[in-house]
């Protein structure tokens, strides 16, 4: 299949790189040398200039203010995001955006999304579960109660979730999976502080007796499953952006640090260590767009969508921790540095490679698709 990326899919990649080039990834201080979160919120004045570079509305339609462009442009932007280690909530702002256009009612659609387009209003998504091992849509449960909704549930590791406007959480009602609007401030919402592998403020979310109104839910069959394999592509590119970089500052690092009067990338151990590190991104880069494409073009395959996009976490999860690994090992004692970048992009890496589930739950996952869908 042709992977070529279109006219409009690379003018936002163009456009995300304009607004991150500014962006020092070590003006943040390293998660080691802090006794809690990095900081407290996330990077605004970054946020506005994403806001007007249309970049928090790549997803929406014209009507909303948006550009109408799919999950290949929202993958190339998170890309270059994550290259700089951008402190936003982009991922989860634009799939619940997403979703909400997609499977939301036209009353819900206008009360958000233009806001959200204009990055007036910040959406984020639970989805680790409850003790992030289980199945989120499992960790909350939900209960008609007259013309509202009921909530009563925790999910653990809400990204960005004391900066959100709206947090999205999936609960279950009689075996079915319906998707919560949740404002941020309400009764019964109350947020405990968690901190990430990255240094980043993190929310135990937990609910208890959490009232929503009919228009603050949606119940379309599907929705679900659809917002986690958005979510989990787009951490596939947030990998991919990282290892990137990584990989180039590796290169950098050992072009120019000698060893017996020559440069330590000249060595084949080192050249050959490289070496593997690129098929890694390389074949992180084919599963990333295998993934994004049939969540874009929902075209049908030997197995469902969800058999791509966990072929795609399982090469990012196992990739990305191979890259700064061997990062850290080529540039010696300096990899260790916290006060050079590496370090963090290191740390981020480890979140990444645990975010949604490490590779083991979606190895378990694409069994499971096999099993119910033979091939040949």
């Amino acid at each position: 299949m042709d992977f070529t990326f279109t006219e409009e899919q690379r003018a936002a990649a163009e456009a995300a790189r304009g607004v991150f080039a500014g962006v020092a990834p070590d003006a943040v201080p390293s998660p080691a040398l802090t006794s809690g979160a990095v900081a407290e919120g996330f990077d605004r004045e970054l946020w506005a200039r994403l806001a007007e570079a249309d970049l928090l509305s790549l997803l929406l339609d014209e009507a909303h203010g948006g550009s109408g462009l799919d999950a290949i442009a929202l993958c190339l932007v998170l890309r270059e995001s994550a290259q700089v280690l951008a402190r936003v909530p982009l991922l989860e702002h634009s799939a619940a955006a997403a979703a909400v256009q997609t499977y939301g009612g036209p009353e819900l659609a206008e009360r958000v999304l233009a806001r959200a387009g204009r990055g007036e209003l910040v959406l984020t998504v639970a989805a680790n579960g409850r003790s992030g091992h289980d199945l989120a849509e499992l960790a909350v449960g939900a209960r008609r109660d007259s013309s509202a909704w009921v909530l009563d549930g925790v999910q653990t590791a809400v990204p960005w979730a004391y900066d959100a406007d709206l947090v999205v959480v999936p609960a279950q009602c009689e075996g079915t999976t319906v998707l919560a609007l949740v404002p941020r401030v309400r009764d019964g919402v109350v947020l405990a502080e968690q901190v990430s592998t990255s240094g980043e403020r993190l929310a135990e979310l937990r609910l208890t007796s959490v009232r929503v109104g009919a228009g603050e839910v949606i119940e379309a069959d599907g929705a679900w499953e659809w917002l986690h394999a958005l979510l989990a592509t787009g951490t596939c590119a947030l990998a991919l952006g990282l290892g990137e970089r990584v990989l180039r500052m590796t290169a950098e690092y050992t072009g120019k640090r000698e060893q017996f009067g020559y440069p330590i990338a000249t060595f084949q151990a080192v050249a050959m260590q490289a070496a593997d590190r690129y098929i890694d991104l390389r074949a992180m880069e084919a599963t990333l767009w295998q993934a994004a494409w049939r969540i874009a073009s929902g075209a049908p395959g030997t197995l469902p969508a969800a058999g791509d996009v966990a072929v795609a976490k399982i090469w990012a999860a196992e990739g990305v921790r191979r890259v700064v690994q061997t990062a850290q090992h080529l540039h010696g004692g300096f990899g260790a540095d916290t006060d050079y970048p590496l370090h963090r992009y290191h740390a981020w890496a480890k979140h990444l490679e645990l975010a949604l589930g490490p590779a083991a739950a979606y190895e378990e996952r694409l069994g499971d698709l096999l099993a119910a869908h033979p091939l040949g």
